[in-house]
């Protein structure tokens, strides 16, 4: 599907008068792109599937109060739903226990910052999807969201230092696991 200039406006319209094929273009054009943003999330993905169902029933339930701001602004929208119902997600599941790591979790040893220009995507996505949930929420929404730590700790309802902190080991822990996937790229070189 190709995404023009007025596309997005059109399909809004068309999606307010509740038109199934315009629906069916939302999900065509986006729904790579959601299925990835909620990857980051959640770690298991046999269950993106229905956290993306319950986000576009959330947006077609929504679509009547959707007020198109411009270029963008449809994505922007739904991907925060996509988010939020990712969020939600977590909260309620019983394989991964949503909790933020204590502060009195032990200190993480300082790792160089990592270059990851030549890492593939899929291998970042999988490494961000094994940190500890909580890291990796705050880590989500701090990076990709560009959320501020004060608006991670409102949503999250946490401290803001909770917030910081939490996103500080998440970083040392990724540089680590990068750090090992590197050496592992190098045996298997060297072999």
């Amino acid at each position: 599907m190709t995404i023009n200039k007025g596309w997005e406006k059109d399909v809004v319209d068309r999606l307010q008068k509740r038109e199934q094929r315009a629906w069916k273009e939302l999900y065509e054009a986006y729904s790579s792109e959601f299925t990835y943003v909620s990857l980051r999330y959640i770690r298991f993905r046999e269950d993106v599937g229905d956290v993306l169902q319950n986000s576009f029933v959330k947006m077609f339930n929504a679509i009547d109060s959707f007020q198109y701001r411009g270029a963008g602004s449809l994505r922007a929208w739904a991907s925060k739903i996509v988010i939020n119902e990712s969020l939600r997600y977590l909260r309620l599941s019983k394989k991964e226990e949503f909790e933020l790591i204590d502060e009195d979790f032990p200190e993480i040893a300082d790792e160089p910052e990592p270059v990851v220009n030549d890492i593939p995507n899929e291998v970042i996505l999988n490494l961000i999807g094994c940190l500890p949930v909580g890291y990796r929420v705050v880590f989500n929404l701090f990076v990709f969201e560009k959320r501020s730590h004060r608006e991670i700790a409102e949503e999250l309802g946490i401290a803001e230092s909770s917030s910081a902190s939490q996103f500080h080991r998440a970083k040392k822990l990724l540089a680590r696991e990068i750090g090992k996937f590197r050496q592992s790229q190098e045996v298997a070189y060297e072999r």
